[in-house]
């Protein structure tokens, strides 16, 4: 990739709201019985706070890897064993379709309920449905997988990273509740491909980084991993641009981005680049592989 610390200076994305979030977190972690991480399934590396794995140590974890629908099957196959090697439940799911939350809702009812038999026979607690707390990083779909097992509006859904601000218990069948949160970045990026990554995802807002920049790196990282998606999307026939300024342009061209005097509107270009990325328009994308 390109020199990321001159391109994302502004993707250190700390916002106060999340520093609530942590606090949030760490004050109701007693209360659950598991935690369900849910990570995007295009990058389960890049999408995984570090910050969570300090606060949730100790809490049994099922992962879910969201947005199964955009990754490619086979890399995401791969993120399943390997956390199963490491020991973590993992399941990979779809929020807007529900595919695989019946297999999630077994996988976190299976954990928990060991917990709670422990508790109960001890007669700490008396019989009730297992608590999960649900976390993950902004935009990842929280809310639209809390609505899907929920099977109604009950979580403040949108598609702006950190729309859901409180603490909310949502009742799911008569096994389990869980405990919704908000979606919380780490204060600094030690590897900035990182934020790179949840740049291109959504997870950080557009309005905090150098979207051209940005987009011109997507750019050169799918020219490179996956050539054809651009060339059938943008019907681009010769061989692509080595750089991705010049490719965006071309992009533009070809969608009719042209202002008077038939330059190219780079904004617009942009914005259709990420919107076709982010709505799988480019197709199944994976952009975290995992290590061997």
């Amino acid at each position: 990739m390109a020199d990321t610390e001159k391109i994302l200076p502004t993707v250190q994305w700390f916002p106060g709201h999340m520093t609530k979030a942590r606090k949030i977190i760490t004050e109701n972690l007693k209360l659950v019985d598991a935690v369900i991480e849910l990570l995007d399934a295009r990058i389960p590396y890049s999408s995984a706070n570090p910050m969570l794995q300090e606060i949730i140590s100790g809490k049994p974890r099922v992962v879910a890897l969201n947005k199964a629908d955009l990754a490619d099957p086979v890399i995401t196959r791969k993120w399943v064993d390997y956390f199963t090697q490491q020991g973590i439940k993992a399941v990979s799911i779809d929020s807007m379709t529900g595919k695989g939350t019946k297999q999630l809702v077994q996988a976190v009812e299976d954990m928990a309920r060991e917990k709670t038999e422990k508790l109960l026979s001890k007669g700490v607690i008396k019989p009730r449905a297992a608590r999960v707390m649900i976390l993950g990083i902004p935009n990842v779909g929280k809310s639209s997988l809390i609505n899907r097992l929920a099977g109604a509006v009950k979580a403040k859904a949108a598609d702006k990273p950190g729309v859901t601000r409180a603490k909310q218990w949502i009742r799911i069948g008569k096994n389990l509740e869980l405990l919704d949160t908000p979606g919380i970045l780490w204060p600094k990026f030690e590897d900035m491909t990182v934020g790179l990554k949840l740049a291109f995802t959504g997870a950080i807002n557009d309005e905090a980084i150098d979207r051209e920049q940005v987009v011109a790196v997507f750019l050169e990282t799918m020219a490179k991993l996956y050539p054809e998606r651009l060339r059938e999307r943008y019907k681009l026939i010769d061989e692509l641009p080595e750089q991705p300024m010049e490719l965006l342009e071309l992009v533009g061209r070809k969608r009719g981005c042209l202002v008077k005097g038939g330059a190219v509107d780079l904004d617009k270009a942009q914005r259709i680049v990420f919107t076709d990325f982010r709505s799988g328009k480019l197709g199944v994308v994976s952009l975290d592989v995992p290590e061997v």
